[in-house]
């Protein structure tokens, strides 16, 4: 079905005193967009939750269903989440998914690759199950990233906590594992731990970026009653969680034994109390803002927002919240190909916005 959509044009009143920065709405409403990811200069594939899939045209705002995705249990927190196209521009690009699938158990965090064959999936495989099963509809994860020629996936706790300390165990993890779904040898030198993890101790990530400077893996997570993260993943490293953290219980009590830092576990690089709720997160490299380049863009739900993170020496050091509550939550962020900044709304009515100049 291909349906032409009105593309309506707004006023930016919240940039950070950037007078000449527009904000346009791109197409029709979409039901609780999670993912996002570009097909090339003028169509991106856009996931909603409740297990619908959209290629949208950036320039017009019309949009086709595409068919044959994965079916995703479909409840509080899961569903269809992140996708991720590989080799772009291409007539038949690879297309991954991140979801929650079911299982015997519950429901588990699952990946499937497929082939974009014009509106259809074809080719279609599971080629991951994370083997933490819950019934409780809680904290997938679920944000994806290749670099070069492996794919990486965050995974949440599921509820679970402390299987995010357990090395038998994806919860509270990201995993890099081959293009195919093959596990590589070099993860991790850890004992105990299986060969797919890269690291543990992870609340609930729903972000993930590649520092361009590095090549380095950036993930934003979920704390509890604040201490959101921003962490940079090395290969074998823990990263604290629950033993750790800047928040606190919903209840109000101390998390563990109240400390935020510990002699052999990782630290982050940045946190926030109170909570924003961090989702999608991309580096600024365009052209369109200048003034962008070298930053972090994370997109908050809580204060739906876009936070811009100054880096000194690769690591944050400041931050400027923009485009303040305009829009509703903001689930995801990706810059296209001419600079602008592509934002999806997390909402009953939300869907995809271009901030631009």
């Amino acid at each position: 079905m291909r349906t032409l959509i009105f593309v309506l044009l707004f006023s930016v009143i919240s940039t950070g005193g950037m007078a000449d920065v527009k904000l346009q709405r791109i197409g029709g409403t979409l039901f609780h967009p999670w993912g996002l990811s570009l097909l090339n200069n003028t169509e991106a594939l856009v996931t909603e939750r409740r297990g619908k899939l959209f290629r949208i045209n950036l320039t017009t705002g019309e949009r086709s269903e595409i068919s044959n995705v994965p079916k995703a249990f479909t409840e509080r927190q899961g569903g269809l989440l992140d996708i991720l196209v590989h080799n772009p521009d291409t007539t038949r690009p690879d297309v991954y998914f991140c979801y929650s699938r079911r299982t015997s158990k519950g429901a588990a965090t699952a990946v499937n690759k497929a082939v974009l064959d014009g509106n259809a999936l074809v080719q279609q495989d599971v080629i991951f199950t994370a083997n933490n099963s819950s019934w409780k509809s809680v904290h997938f994860g679920c944000r994806l990233a290749i670099v070069k020629d492996h794919l990486f996936i965050s995974l949440g706790d599921r509820g679970q906590r402390h299987s995010a300390q357990d090395g038998l165990s994806h919860g509270g993890s990201v995993v890099r594992l081959g293009l195919n779904g093959s596990v590589p040898n070099n993860n991790h030198v850890n004992e105990g731990w299986l060969p797919e993890l890269l690291t543990k101790g992870h609340r609930n990530p729903q972000g993930m970026a590649i520092y361009p400077a590095t090549g380095d893996i950036w993930i934003n997570e979920h704390g509890p009653k604040g201490g959101d993260e921003i962490n940079i993943l090395q290969p074998g490293e823990n990263y604290g969680w629950p033993l750790l953290s800047f928040g606190r219980e919903y209840s109000g009590g101390q998390v563990g034994e109240g400390q935020t830092s510990k002699k052999g576990y990782a630290d982050s690089v940045w946190h926030w109390t109170p909570s924003i709720a961090p989702s999608g997160m991309a580096f600024y490299e365009g052209e369109m803002f200048p003034e962008f380049t070298g930053k972090l863009l994370v997109s908050s739900l809580k204060f739906r927002s876009v936070y811009l993170v100054d880096l000194d020496n690769g690591k944050p050091v400041k931050e400027t919240a923009i485009l303040k509550n305009e829009i509703g939550r903001i689930r995801d962020i990706e810059i296209a190909a001419d600079g602008s900044i592509l934002i999806l709304t997390d909402e009953d009515r939300g869907g995809v916005y271009r901030l631009y100049r």
